[in-house]
């Protein structure tokens, strides 16, 4: 769609004027001076373009403020597009005139190494940095791939809310808050009690949000605040619930790949490992894998009441953590979906396999290069009595769980969905180091600013 906004062209669409004087507005980026050229790095949120201000074309006085530009200073250029297969985007501005709008003093981030703690605690201007301005962006893509997915296929976006009486799988980790005169509220850590009643409403419905998890981890991989899509559709199974799994992963990686390729060159991103994400992808049940691990003498590491921890081989009925995932991994080059887990190691909500109730019909979608897991879902539990047993089993307050139970009561059908974490997704395509890297401002056990 053509812009109605002419009065400045931006650096990403700035070959269409070739040959022709544009202005450009934003930030220096890199700025230095050679005899009677100074070279200007430009960059205005869509990339960056290499400026070119020439004593013979500038005033003196014109010319003094391009020498006078420091990092970050904010300016607006005119000047001529002209092709440079060496420039940036492959395209220079020989500059004709220029107007500071403010000169920045002792920007902090500066072209010496910094360490983590250093550019978290000045998030608000690493952002601004190249490699992490190419994570945003693909960020971005990711989160419009995944709402075209669902907006494309039938699904409706069905809001849950952030502020819940009841926790999904118990609230030991959850934010609490008081509620007025209520009583105690919670921030959800899942939309999905909420997005199955929608979908008893509207067959297929996905929530898009943040959610929230008090857990304790320090891991490159967990957040306390991160965004999750949980799509839920009425009449699915397990097997339906894979192959929509399957397609969405699928449908993200290739859009990114063919959008943003200028971001993952940036990143340099091994772009073949991503090519070869299309389905269909692997699978194996949860005993398949435990067969596995201790074929391959992947042991669980267990801590003794002692303090002493010992290996074991790994038993049948635990869940797998960060070393069998990654070690499940290692024999595959594109995800792997694990399924039918054990009923104690996994929700309430869960359908027990018919043909064996030791395990329920949940799945897990682990991704390669030591992504982790990327999804998990389950078919849910549409028996009434099954799921109130569950209930009790689990010690929940029933009577905060009366309208799922309704679910079951009226007109109760088949039915499955999955969450996907967008950090884990972003961190994965692009190959970062850290989950704090991609998302804008990370929440962390010790981190809530800036």
């Amino acid at each position: 769609m053509e812009s109605r906004y002419k009065t400045y062209q931006t650096i990403e669409n700035i070959g269409i004027a070739e040959g022709n004087e544009i202005t450009l507005r934003g930030w220096v980026y890199k700025h230095r001076s050679k005899g009677s050229i100074v070279f200007i790095d430009l960059r205005d949120g869509t990339g960056i373009c290499q400026c070119i201000a020439s004593k013979n074309d500038l005033s003196e006085e014109k010319f003094e403020l391009a020498k006078s530009l420091t990092q970050e200073s904010s300016l607006t250029i005119n000047g001529i597009v002209k092709k440079e297969d060496r420039a940036p985007g492959g395209y220079e501005l020989q500059v004709t005139d220029l107007k500071i709008i403010q000169i920045a003093k002792d920007y902090p981030i500066t072209k010496k190494e910094h360490g983590p703690d250093f550019l978290t605690e000045h998030r608000h201007l690493w952002l601004r940095s190249s490699k992490q301005h190419a994570i945003m962006r693909i960020r971005a893509s990711v989160v419009k791939a995944i709402r075209d997915f669902f907006d494309g296929n039938g699904f409706k976006l069905m809001d849950s809310p952030l502020l819940t009486p009841n926790a999904c799988e118990g609230t030991s980790t959850l934010f609490e808050t008081q509620y007025f005169d209520i009583g105690k509220a919670y921030l959800s850590q899942s939309g999905q009690l909420y997005a199955e009643a929608s979908a008893m409403a509207l067959g297929r419905v996905y929530t898009f949000g943040p959610t929230f998890r008090a857990e304790l981890s320090k891991t490159r991989k967990h957040l306390t605040e991160f965004w999750m899509v949980e799509p839920e559709m009425a009449f699915f199974d397990l097997n339906d619930d894979m192959d929509l799994a399957e397609d969405l992963v699928e449908y993200i990686v290739q859009y990114v790949l063919n959008t943003n390729e200028r971001e993952l060159r940036t990143l340099e991103r091994d772009t073949t490992k991503l090519e070869n994400i299309k389905r269909p992808f692997y699978r194996m049940s949860y005993s398949e894998a435990v067969e596995w691990l201790n074929r391959n003498n992947v042991p669980l590491i267990k801590k003794l009441p002692d303090g002493k921890e010992i290996e074991v081989p790994f038993p049948w009925g635990e869940d797998f953590g960060a070393v069998q995932e990654e070690a499940i991994m290692e024999q595959f080059d594109k995800p792997l979906i694990i399924h039918r887990y054990p009923t104690d190691v996994k929700a309430f909500y869960m359908k027990r396999d018919p043909e064996n109730p030791k395990v329920v019909l949940a799945m897990d979608m682990l991704g390669p290069e030591k992504a982790g897991e990327l999804i998990g879902g389950s078919q849910r539990e549409d028996n009434h009595d099954l799921l109130l047993e569950r209930i009790i089993q689990e010690n929940l307050p029933v009577e905060d769980f009366q309208w799922y139970l309704d679910l079951r009561k009226y007109g109760s059908v088949p039915h499955s969905g999955f969450g996907l974490g967008v950090e884990r997704t972003v961190k994965w395509i692009t190959g970062a180091s850290h989950i704090r890297e991609v998302i804008p401002f990370p929440r962390m056990i010790h981190r809530i600013v800036p």
